[in-house]
C-alpha cells in the first residue's frame, strides 16, 4: 500500500524559508516521477513542482526561481526547499507520482502572513 506521510509545514512571514519533507513507504520515490502539490482554500489541486525518474526536474511559472525539488533515496524521502514565500503560497501542501495518482496523505498546511 502507498502512503506518503508530509511535514515540515508552519507559519512564516512573507519572504521567509520552510523545507518540506515527504516520507514514501509501498513506492520508491528515486524510479517515480515524483511531485509536489499544493491546494488553497476553495482551489483546485496544482502542481508545484516535480523531478522525473532520471532527475529531470519541473516547476509551475509561479514557483520557479523560488522552490526546489530534491529526493533522497536512501531515505525514500521528497524534499521542497521553499524561499522567498509570499502569502500566495498558503496552501496545504502533497506529495504524490506526478502521473499515477496514489492515495494522497493528509498533507502539511503552509501559512505566509504579509
Amino acid at each position: 500500500q502507498v502512503q506518503f506521510v508530509e511535514s515540515g509545514g508552519g507559519l512564516v512571514q512573507a519572504g521567509g524559508s520552510l523545507r518540506l519533507s515527504c516520507a514514501a513507504s509501498g513506492i520508491t520515490v528515486r524510479i517515480n516521477d515524483m511531485g509536489w502539490f499544493r491546494q488553497a482554500p476553495g482551489k483546485q489541486r496544482e502542481l508545484v513542482a516535480g523531478i522525473s525518474r532520471r532527475d529531470r526536474t519541473n516547476y509551475a511559472d509561479f514557483v520557479k526561481g523560488r522552490f526546489t525539488i530534491s529526493r533522497d533515496a536512501a531515505k525514500n524521502t521528497v524534499y521542497l526547499q521553499m524561499s522567498s514565500l509570499k502569502p500566495e503560497d498558503t496552501a496545504v501542501y502533497y506529495c504524490n507520482d506526478q502521473y499515477r495518482n496514489y492515495p494522497w496523505g493528509q498533507g502539511t498546511q503552509v501559512t505566509v502572513s504579509s
